[in-house]
């Protein structure tokens, strides 16, 4: 069996380590992100190979083939096989254009793909090893009911959950606080980038370094992987064509989902264009257009709660893999090859009010219900397309990736289209089960006392 490649940190400063230390660790200890030194390459014949597998047989192929022998092609075709249960639903919508639907999960979201491993093989790991650690994460919506499911009853590992106060829905907040046992949620009374920067903080705090502190948000490179995926199984599903060519429209907040197309495309998976979907936080889409990065702060408060993010973590990645260097603030001390970038990316802004539109027209037209991630990624595909007048286009699959099941924002869908959106079973259960979680102020000291006295 193929060796593992090596893992190297974003800033530069810490040593190269496995996937092993990469996941259970998390940040790197020079704060940096941790990125597989090199990516394997599949050629036409290994992609033809992988075209008629199962999901759970497709992840493992390839996840497989970046970890290498860290973990048996056994064990993590059976992890797969018990965790990958749902589908992975392609949608015509009109000619060539496709909705993703990735919220078939467990919690009806795309988080369900990498949670559901991450938590798996963090506890293959540490039951080998016999050790335990504490996953500290912060989120913005979705992340922490999907890490607090899949991380539920596993006995090595231990949870504790941030929240921003009242930038989270009832449902997503609900996801998260009725699990108990092993997960601990705490709301901060702040945006989602000061619960992102607290964990940041403690993750390099020498006086927490005895508690094995580790991240299951998008920090983490266990999350990026699985994340790569689904990308190939939406090729294998359509297509199959080396010689077809799709565009991914992505809904963005902390970029993670993005950085998994991007493993997915250095593999070899024909991309020709990732489409940039975000809402009113434009960072990203300012910076290619002019070439200076500026943070929004404090992030905008828009009804794609999930992408309320003004510094994006994972843009550090993003640029490492264009051949730059950013640091964990957000200053770019190296600029990456911006002609590549702005050849590979379109990145677009949604307004609230354009993304209201777009899931009041689309059901209207379509008779089919978006939430309102899947709305800024839909209304980025369609403005893209709209401005492209290459005579290939129609040739083109363009995939539209729908995020999170419109249940879970049941007030915005009721406002803009007077429907009750049907709950998934899933989400039926949560309502009824008893909430538990603390609040704190959007101070570490607060954080680091109470990691201190519970953990």
């Amino acid at each position: 069996m193929e060796e593992g490649t090596q893992y190297y940190s974003t800033n530069h400063k810490a040593p190269p380590v496995s996937f092993r230390k990469a996941l259970l660790k998390g940040l790197a200890p020079d704060a940096g992100l941790y990125l597989p030194l090199q990516l394997p390459r599949l050629n036409s014949d290994d992609l033809e190979a992988v075209s008629n597998l199962t999901y759970p047989g497709l992840a493992t192929e390839i996840i497989g083939r970046i970890i290498g022998n860290e973990i048996s092609r056994d064990d993590l075709l059976n992890i797969c096989n018990e965790i990958y249960t749902f589908t992975i639903p392609l949608e015509n919508v009109y000619d060539k254009n496709y909705l993703m639907h990735l919220d078939q999960g467990p919690t009806a979201s795309f988080k369900d793909f990498a949670a559901l491993l991450m938590g798996r093989v963090m506890q293959h790991f540490l039951s080998l090893e016999e050790k335990h650690i504490t996953i500290l994460t912060a989120t913005s919506g979705d992340t922490g009911s999907a890490v607090a499911n899949a991380f539920h009853g596993l006995k090595n590992i231990r949870v504790l959950i941030l929240f921003p106060s009242g930038e989270v829905t009832e449902m997503q907040r609900k996801q998260m606080t009725t699990f108990h046992d092993n997960i601990q949620v705490i709301e901060i009374n702040g945006k989602f980038d000061d619960c992102q920067r607290l964990v940041k903080t403690a993750f390099m705090d020498p006086r927490l370094s005895g508690f094995n502190l580790s991240s299951a948000n998008s920090i983490n490179i266990g999350r990026l992987l699985p994340q790569s995926v689904y990308y190939f199984w939406a090729w294998t599903q359509l297509s199959c064509n080396i010689r077809d060519e799709f565009i991914f429209s992505v809904p963005c907040g902390n970029f993670g989902n993005l950085a998994g197309g991007i493993i997915a495309r250095m593999m070899g998976l024909p991309v020709k264009r990732f489409i940039i979907s975000t809402n009113e936080n434009d960072e990203v889409p300012q910076y290619l257009q002019t070439g200076e990065y500026k943070p929004v702060t404090p992030s905008r408060n828009c009804i794609s709660s999930a992408m309320n993010v003004g510094h994006p973590s994972n843009l550090a990645r993003i640029i490492s893999m264009y051949g730059g260097s950013m640091d964990e603030n957000g200053a770019i001390l190296q600029s990456p090859d911006m002609v590549r970038i702005r050849h590979d990316f379109s990145a677009v802004r949604i307004s609230d009010k354009k993304t209201r539109e777009i899931i009041g027209s689309f059901y209207y037209q379509y008779g089919k219900m978006l939430e309102p991630h899947g709305a800024v990624a839909w209304a980025g595909m369609q403005e893209y397309i709209q401005d492209i007048q290459e005579q290939d286009q129609r040739d083109v699959f363009c995939i539209s990736l729908e995020t999170a099941h419109p249940a879970k924002f049941r007030d915005e869908i009721r406002s803009v289209l007077n429907i009750e959106p049907e709950l998934p079973e899933s989400l039926r259960k949560v309502e009824s089960r008893t909430e538990e979680y603390l609040s704190l102020e959007n101070n570490y000291d607060s954080l680091k006392k109470f990691i201190i006295q519970n953990y």
